[in-house]
């Protein structure tokens, strides 16, 4: 196990990237995923695994929710690798129902820049 511990640079960088995951899903901003999102991205929520290409057609389309919100955050590198977990709440447009979920995203560390490899939800609605 690495006992070195994670840099303030790196943790500032991560929790951001956390933010405009959040902020991208909810304003279908494409072109900031596309700056922090993986050539090999994989995103998996209830029932459908997409890659960088699909995820991104995905967040283009008009999102099924309002009022995105991120609690409970928890950032853990581990060497080159971080993982972000956390909550999600958010509001279903088509009935006005709040929902709950549960996320880790992947970041590695690729030529110095943190790149978002994976992201794995449990969400209803997603």
């Amino acid at each position: 196990m690495n006992d070195t511990k994670p840099s303030t640079g790196d943790l500032a960088i991560l929790g951001q990237l956390n933010k405009d995951f959040f902020h991208s899903d909810q304003f279908n901003d494409v072109k900031r995923f596309n700056e922090f999102l993986a050539e090999d991205f994989i995103s998996q929520f209830p029932g459908v695994t997409r890659n960088s290409a699909e995820f991104l057609d995905y967040i283009a389309k008009p999102r099924p929710f309002k009022d995105l919100a991120m609690h409970d955050v928890n950032i853990r590198i581990l060497s080159d690798v971080a993982l972000i977990h956390g909550r999600a709440t958010y509001t279903m447009l088509v009935d006005g129902m709040e929902q709950e979920a549960l996320y880790t995203d992947v970041y590695q560390k690729r030529d110095g820049t943190w790149v978002c490899v994976a992201a794995c939800a449990i969400a209803p609605g997603a």
